[in-house]
């Protein structure tokens, strides 16, 4: 288990995120945090007892904003304001995404700036500390006011009411508990909110900025994954590695090809294969664009990875509230909320996952058409006209590829006015973010299949040997599925080596081969 990672004393990392999120690492607020969100409370308790009305404070929300509230009302409204605004529908949305709303909000209750109390706080920390996850629907945000839903559906169980889970998978279907009965087991109270509260814990880009941090995370291993399945490609095709040389690179100074082109070479090198037709004899002037051009696609999802990683950090160390309570202690309205710096991003990483996952699919295709492969059966079949080989598996690329490039239309482009017109241009970050999160399961799904392609081809040159990273992989592949031979149920492992890609396995292998 991880050291526990402090929230408040600096901005959160996005590895610290990754780590809460997905691997469950305990919390804790640093005394100086405790001591922000004390005094700034201070200043909403002078402001609650002032009877000009103030946003949020002492006055409904949203287009009720003009509608003063009396203080023997205000803790109903807070309530009143969760209750309705946990209105999300449809399935589960899954722990990691939870934990990254509830550990986000945390970190902005944590500014000091929200106006919340101290307890607010200590309770979020203590249920991220004691693996209660509330239940969070697919459906109800629209990224402006932040992810208005989603952290509603938090609140709701900080409150007592609501369902969780406690340290449960939510795709077996059960281990629900009332929110009620996982507090009182844990020892935590349930939270009766004060003024302005509930909007402290709603107004925020936490869902959508969690998904985009795990995106990123996940995605550092599958470009590189990608690289690494572009290697077999070009290794078992009889491809040339010329192409991928430094001097050449340089002529073009893309931070993201030069990365994937070392890559290429590192994962090339020593090669037996490779080497075997190098030279003028080789016959052939140039590889198609699907070999020759994985550097330049992949490297451009790259440099949309440090662009997006770039306005994630920036959103990490925001302070996302409205009203907002400022250093000098004034309290005002803003519109940092809307979602569009994360959503634009978002979207923009579902377009380079899309393409990505293209250029694989086609180097698949050309390992299986003899007319294309340099000497490769068809379909890399056992017995041809008996056996299919991985005919089909290709067609299960194409069909996740097609998916794949309606998930790349952005959502970021789309509005739909909400709130009475108040809320009259909204950001659909989370919709962005959902759809990069099924996107990017797409991609390790085409890389998978490449790759027990690329480790089916390896072996079929023989006596031709693959390198040492090329080999490490197909090695791999070998423990989870068979090698050549007559047609088998494939399904089963399509599916292991998936998860190979998805745990970074396949990844590591490589790298180590090549260190």
């Amino acid at each position: 288990m991880p050291h526990h990672i402090r929230i408040g004393a600096d901005v959160l990392t996005p590895a610290q995120v990754v780590a809460v999120a997905r691997d469950g690492a305990p919390v804790e607020l640093d005394s100086s945090a405790l001591d922000r969100i004390a005094e700034t409370r201070g200043v909403i308790d002078a402001l609650a007892a002032d009877p000009h009305p103030h946003y949020g404070v002492s006055t409904g929300f949203g287009a009720l904003a003009t509608t003063f509230i009396a203080p023997e009302r205000r803790r109903q409204l807070q309530a009143s304001l969760i209750r309705s605004h946990a209105a999300g529908t449809g399935a589960e949305v899954e722990t990691e995404v939870v934990r990254a709303l509830q550990l986000l909000r945390l970190q902005t209750l944590a500014s000091g700036r929200t106006g919340a109390r101290p307890v607010v706080a200590e309770t979020y920390a203590a249920m991220l500390n004691a693996g209660i996850t509330p239940i969070v629907r697919e459906y109800g945000s629209l990224g402006c006011s932040g992810d208005l839903a989603p952290l509603a559906h938090i609140a709701l169980a900080a409150m007592g009411e609501g369902d969780v889970r406690v340290g449960d998978d939510p795709s077996t279907g059960s281990g629900t508990v009332p929110a009620s009965d996982a507090l009182a087991a844990a020892g935590i109270e349930p939270l009766v909110l004060e003024e302005k509260e509930g909007l402290a814990l709603i107004n925020g880009t936490d869902g959508m900025l969690g998904m985009l941090l795990l995106a990123l995370h996940d995605l550092e291993m599958l470009v590189t994954t990608a690289d690494l399945a572009a290697a077999m490609s070009v290794e078992s095709q009889l491809g040339t590695d010329a192409v991928f040389a430094a001097d050449l690179m340089a002529l073009r100074p893309q931070d993201g090809q030069a990365v994937s082109a070392a890559n290429l070479r590192a994962f090339l090198t020593d090669s037996p294969m490779v080497a075997s037709h190098r030279g003028p004899e080789d016959g052939r002037v140039q590889d198609a664009y699907s070999l020759r051009c994985s550097p330049q696609v992949h490297g451009a999802a790259r440099d949309t990875m440090s662009h997006a990683a770039m306005i994630a950090s920036r959103e990490l160390a925001s302070v996302i509230d409205n009203p907002v309570v400022t250093v000098d202690g004034r309290i005002e309205s803003n519109g940092n909320f809307h979602g569009a710096p994360v959503a634009a991003v978002l979207d923009f990483l579902a377009i380079s996952v899309a393409d990505v996952a293209s250029v694989s699919e086609r180097r698949t295709d050309r390992a299986l058409d003899p007319a294309r492969s340099h000497g490769l059966p068809p379909f890399l079949a056992h017995e041809v006209g008996v056996d299919s080989g991985l005919m089909i598996a290709q067609y299960a690329a194409a069909g996740i590829v097609s998916e794949l490039k309606r998930l790349a239309v952005p959502a970021s482009v789309d509005s739909i006015p909400s709130s009475a017109m108040q809320e009259d241009h909204v950001s659909m970050g989370w919709a962005a973010a959902r759809k990069l999160r099924r996107a990017i399961d797409g991609l390790a799904r085409v890389l998978a299949i490449e790759i027990i392609t690329g480790a089916r081809a390896l072996d079929l040159r023989a006596p031709l040997e693959a390198g040492p990273a090329t080999g490490a992989v197909r090695d791999l592949v070998r423990t989870v599925a068979a090698g050549p031979g007559p047609d088998r149920f494939l399904s089963p492992e399509m599916e292991a080596v998936t998860e190979l890609v998805r745990s970074g396995a396949v990844a590591r292998t490589a790298q180590e081969a090549t260190a």
